[in-house]
Formats: C-alpha cells, structure tokens, sequence
C-alpha cells in the first residue's frame, strides 16, 4: 500500500484561513467601559446638596440650551450654577443674565431645599421677575402620590 505525502509537507509555510472571529478582547473592551460609566455616572449629579420637595407635577421637556440652575440650600446661602453668591449681588447678576438668549432670558431652574422658610424663596422668586427672567421652573423630587416622604 503507498502512501501519500503527509499533509504537513504538503503546504508548508502556508496556513489555512482562520474561519471564526475571536470575540474576547472586544468583551474586555466593552467590560473596562461598562466599569467606567459606572463609576463616573453617580458623579454628574448636581454639586449643591438640598433635599427636594415632592410634588405630582409632570417633568418638563428638556430644551437645547442650558439652563441656570439657581439654588437655595437650607441655610438660606444662594448659589448660581455652584457659585454662591450674596443676596445684594443677585439682582446684578440676574439682571445680566436676563440680558441673554431669547426674550424672557434663558430658563430658570430654582431649587430650593424643603427645609428653606417660603419667605426666602419668594424674595428669591421676586428678583427673577423683577430681572426680567420669566422661564422659571420649580424642581422637585417628582413623587407621584403626592404625600411627602417623611
């Protein structure tokens, strides 16, 4: 019986095709980015701590431009868009403010801790109208039952 040459003689040098995608670097990959988005994601929360009222209010469409968000902590400290400013310098600072962007200024966000006397937020609330700022938007927790969380 003769034998055929063996096929490792037969193509030597050349290699088959390889017929299957290795798939385990492109899933280290994704795993190293699904790591990081979780570890930076708790961090793009707003940077002024306040406790929120509730309120059975729908949530507003969200617009292209970026709002001002202005914020009353429970000490009653005043701050535009992280920056804490004095009482006597927000009716200058607003009134820059309403100066840009469409008519009515640009929107408004007021958040303003639950803890906070009501009479601070409308002295607050009155300077925004009093600048000229129209689009002002309340922000709460959003609980829809409507009871405050206790």
């Amino acid at each position: 019986m003769a034998m055929g040459p063996l096929p490792s003689q037969r193509h030597r040098g050349r290699r088959a095709p390889m017929a299957e995608i290795n798939v385990t670097p492109m899933v280290d990959v994704m795993l190293v980015l699904l790591i990081i988005f979780m570890v930076t994601a708790p961090l793009l929360n707003a940077g002024v701590p306040i406790e929120l009222p509730d309120s059975r209010a729908a949530a507003l469409d969200q617009t292209p431009d970026k709002p001002v968000q202005l914020s009353l902590d429970d000490q009653g400290r005043i701050f535009l868009d992280e920056q804490e400013i004095p009482l006597a310098a927000l009716p200058e600072r607003l009134s820059a403010l309403s100066q840009r962007g469409a008519p009515g200024g640009p929107q408004v966000y007021l958040r303003a801790d639950r803890a906070l006397d009501y009479g601070r937020v409308m002295l607050v609330m009155g300077e925004l109208n009093h600048a000229g700022l129209r689009k002002i938007s309340l922000v709460t927790t959003g609980n829809a039952d409507g009871e405050a969380a206790q």
